[in-house]
């Protein structure tokens, strides 16, 4: 495909058939369906956190088919080696030769059921792959398919076998999406889709196209004005006391890295051009908020205790912290001017 860019019209008929086939498979989650794109569009990575049978598996391989990409699903188990994740080197005995053999990450779209059952060990070696996008197997490197795209799945029922995250790679998830229940009426087309006739999927899109909408995304407009209110609020969970929330110093050990900021920014104009438009709205940036921060906040014993969750605290930031009313009025000056 040439590197000829897409009409505003284009890009938004190929994003609306995307999620056309999608929903033709996928009911309700419009919300983590959403999110989803998003990521693809900012290039980030998505954590998912919710119960057994919300459909995270079939939602990113309906995706896959639909762009005609490749889908690979690997289940963390506390046995689990780097090897089986990323790949090794192989001996051939017929050939006295090494070969190399490489592991599931490399595709398109890649979902880690259940990371946080699998150690240390295998953890870091997802962190190389999500940041750098390549692998080093044997000193030699190999890049990942592009778009490239990890979503990682967390039981919030079960903890025994589990280990913690590391906060390194906790911080390289764009975004924590909480994946709820559906309601009666969509859990009743839930079931009459799954026991009536199978719904095939039509590719609409190439990974080609979704890398040229990818570069399209980065050319939505962000107010500077926009991008210091994302400053501010990713301030506000450092110091909650230079913005007048004192209260919250308590229940907060250690707030948001700038990776969080850039993932305000980045996510906002993605959600501005899924929704049609080349240029970030406040709106943008608060709807992301609480996806981006809530997994970056190491909450105090005391907010625990209370009862105090990340999302509260999240909320009593933006409740605080004002928005720019007007961030486009420069933009349109200088847009006069010339």
């Amino acid at each position: 495909m040439n590197d000829t860019s897409m009409n505003p019209v284009e890009s938004a008929n190929l994003m609306e058939r995307l999620l056309y086939e999608v929903k033709r498979v996928v009911v309700g989650q419009d919300h983590f369906l959403e999110r989803v794109l998003v990521a693809i569009l900012a290039q980030g990575h998505l954590l998912v956190e919710g119960v057994p049978g919300l459909a995270k598996t079939l939602t990113v391989n309906t995706l896959a088919k639909t762009i005609r990409g490749t889908f690979k699903r690997i289940q963390f188990t506390p046995d689990l080696l780097p090897a089986d994740l990323v790949g090794t080197r192989m001996y051939n005995q017929r050939t006295g030769d090494f070969s190399t053999v490489l592991g599931p990450v490399f595709a398109n779209l890649l979902l880690a059921d259940e990371i946080n059952r699998a150690p240390a060990k295998v953890q870091s070696a997802l962190l190389e792959v999500m940041q750098e996008r390549q692998v080093t197997i044997a000193g030699e490197t190999h890049k990942v398919p592009s778009p490239f795209l990890v979503m990682a799945t967390q039981n919030p029922i079960e903890t025994e076998g589990t280990y913690p995250l590391p906060e390194a790679q906790v911080d390289r998830f764009m975004m924590k999406v909480v994946v709820g229940y559906p309601t009666e009426e969509e859990e009743f087309v839930i079931v009459d889709r799954v026991t009536g006739p199978p719904v095939s999927v039509t590719p609409v899109a190439s990974t080609e196209q979704l890398t040229q909408l990818q570069r399209e995304c980065r050319k939505v407009y962000v107010d500077p004005g926009l991008v210091q209110y994302a400053v501010q609020v990713v301030a506000a969970t450092r110091r909650p006391g230079a913005y007048g929330l004192s209260e919250l110093s308590r229940y907060v050990t250690f707030g948001a890295s700038p990776r969080a900021t850039i993932n305000l920014v980045e996510g906002a104009r993605a959600l501005a051009f899924l929704r049609g438009r080349h240029y970030a709205l406040p709106d943008d940036v608060i709807d992301l908020v609480p996806d981006v921060l809530r997994h970056r906040l190491v909450l105090s014993y005391e907010a625990l205790s209370e009862g105090m969750g990340a999302d509260q605290v999240i909320a009593r930031i933006l409740q605080t912290v004002p928005a720019p009313e007007r961030p486009l009025d420069a933009h349109v000056r200088v847009a006069a001017v010339q």
